[in-house]
């Protein structure tokens, strides 16, 4: 069984790990989370297997030479960040659609692979000002990696009008509904 696949990119802090985990809530979508991989370090409410597959940088290009990987990105220096091969068919088997969460050129990357298969979700703040609120508010990086992740965030938003979609995240009941009719319309296809 193949289903659909289901991209969503945004800047870091746009919100689209708390779309998506919303909509997984709904089992009309038949959505399952596809786990990336990623050499960076693992927060302390992360769980190797369930939030990423964490690996050493060696692991991760090993990973790349043997070619198991769909796509990858050295999304900052040292922090790698791909999609295993394995992931689609650990889905399938479950009669479920394939829904990623990664980065723009990752997402970019994945529709070409997949196709009319695929649909290629961008999630935009409703401003930068809020997105430099949204990545300090979460707690989890300090200035100098939030600077960094506005700075990409910037070029990241150059990439939006590539996307089948793009949905401003500025009230998240109605980014989720959005969302929702829209993924639900493609399924049906």
């Amino acid at each position: 069984m193949q289903g659909k696949y289901i991209i969503f990119s945004a800047p870091s802090g746009a919100g689209k790990t708390t779309i998506i985990n919303k909509l997984l809530e709904f089992p009309e979508l038949k959505l399952e989370f596809s786990i990336s991989a990623t050499t960076r370090i693992q927060r302390i409410n992360e769980i190797d297997g369930r939030d990423y597959y964490f690996l050493s940088i060696k692991d991760f290009k090993e990973k790349i030479s043997k070619n198991d990987l769909i796509e990858w990105e050295e999304v900052y220096k040292n922090t790698f960040y791909g999609t295993l091969k394995s992931e689609p068919e650990r889905i399938w088997n479950k009669g479920k659609n394939v829904t990623f969460d990664v980065d723009v050129k990752g997402g970019l990357n994945l529709k070409k692979v997949f196709g009319q298969n695929a649909l290629a979700i961008f999630i935009e703040p409703p401003s930068m000002k809020v997105l430099a609120t949204r990545l300090r508010d979460r707690g989890t990086d300090v200035d100098d990696k939030i600077q960094q992740r506005l700075a990409k965030a910037k070029y990241e938003m150059s990439f939006k009008l590539q996307f089948d979609v793009a949905i401003i995240n500025d009230v998240l009941e109605n980014t989720i509904k959005q969302a929702y009719e829209i993924i639900l319309e493609f399924i049906k296809k």
